[in-house]
């Protein structure tokens, strides 16, 4: 591992993860390594049912500026790069498939894999004036870690097709205005709170909801409206069956605040 490949730190703070990119030297750049700890990461909250949500931040003034160009240019092979990538998409896929919410806190700038990277988590929270973008366009070239699958699902497909064939930056606050943010802070302090609360509130309800919510839309993606229902109301029944979801019926017909378990299942 080179001293200055982006390393990636994990801390706990009762049930929420922080996952943190340390980089700053190079703007968190996204290298093998990186994408290797970063699924150690992934792996190790997903084995730990206290988890309940994740936010994902990074040290210094950039969320991330993408994926280490300076790994990627000593590729002699196609296929050198095919591996990079295969890495980089497999573990963005076990972001997107983990039990636990995860929360992007954008307080710099995300481009490139630094944005196909927030887009692989559930949430993003970004900074007003923070921008981000798609520039491989530029280089000639286009997104390989999902950028171009995961973008038109989060903002309108001819927007989309915008920023991946002009590679041309957005702020935080247009990102809003199209529904690739969820929340916007003006400062990086903002943000960081904002994602934090964000987090608690995830795991403060029952924890099935965000683990099968995330499954359904998933799994019903691409069906028909009828054949998703039918998927939906198999997932409503098992929640209904479920200790919590018997508990939250019980505590509203009670007026009192549901007792959700503190652990996933």
């Amino acid at each position: 591992m080179s001293e200055m490949a982006t390393d990636v730190e994990l801390h706990r703070e009762g049930p929420i993860a922080f996952v943190r990119l340390e980089g700053a030297d190079r703007l968190n750049a996204i290298g093998t390594h990186t994408c290797q700890s970063l699924a150690a990461v992934v792996r190790e909250i997903d084995g730990d049912a206290g988890i309940r949500a994740a936010v994902v931040q990074a040290t210094g003034r950039a969320f991330s500026a993408g994926a280490d160009i300076e790994e990627i240019s000593g590729f002699r092979e196609a296929a050198d790069f095919a591996r990079f990538v295969k890495g980089f998409t497999d573990t963005l896929d076990l972001i997107e498939h983990s039990p636990v919410p995860f929360v992007a806190a954008l307080t710099g700038p995300a481009f490139g894999g630094g944005l196909e990277l927030a887009m692989a988590c559930d949430f993003r929270v970004i900074g007003r004036d923070v921008r981000v973008g798609l520039p491989e366009a530029k280089l000639g070239v286009l997104p390989g870690a999902g950028g171009t699958q995961r973008l038109p699902r989060l903002v309108p497909r001819g927007i989309a097709l915008e920023l991946l064939v002009l590679g041309q930056p957005i702020t935080g606050a247009r990102a809003y205005e199209l529904g690739l943010a969820n929340r916007v802070g003006e400062t990086g302090e903002d943000v960081l709170a904002c994602a934090s609360e964000l987090a608690h509130a995830l795991a403060a309800g029952a924890p099935l909801v965000p683990q099968l919510a995330k499954q359904l839309l998933r799994d019903t993606a691409n069906l028909s409206v009828q054949d998703g229902v039918v998927l939906e109301r198999e997932i409503a029944t098992a929640l209904f069956d479920s200790p919590d979801g018997r508990e939250g019926f019980a505590a509203f017909v009670g007026k009192r605040p549901p007792k959700f378990s503190a652990e996933r299942p």
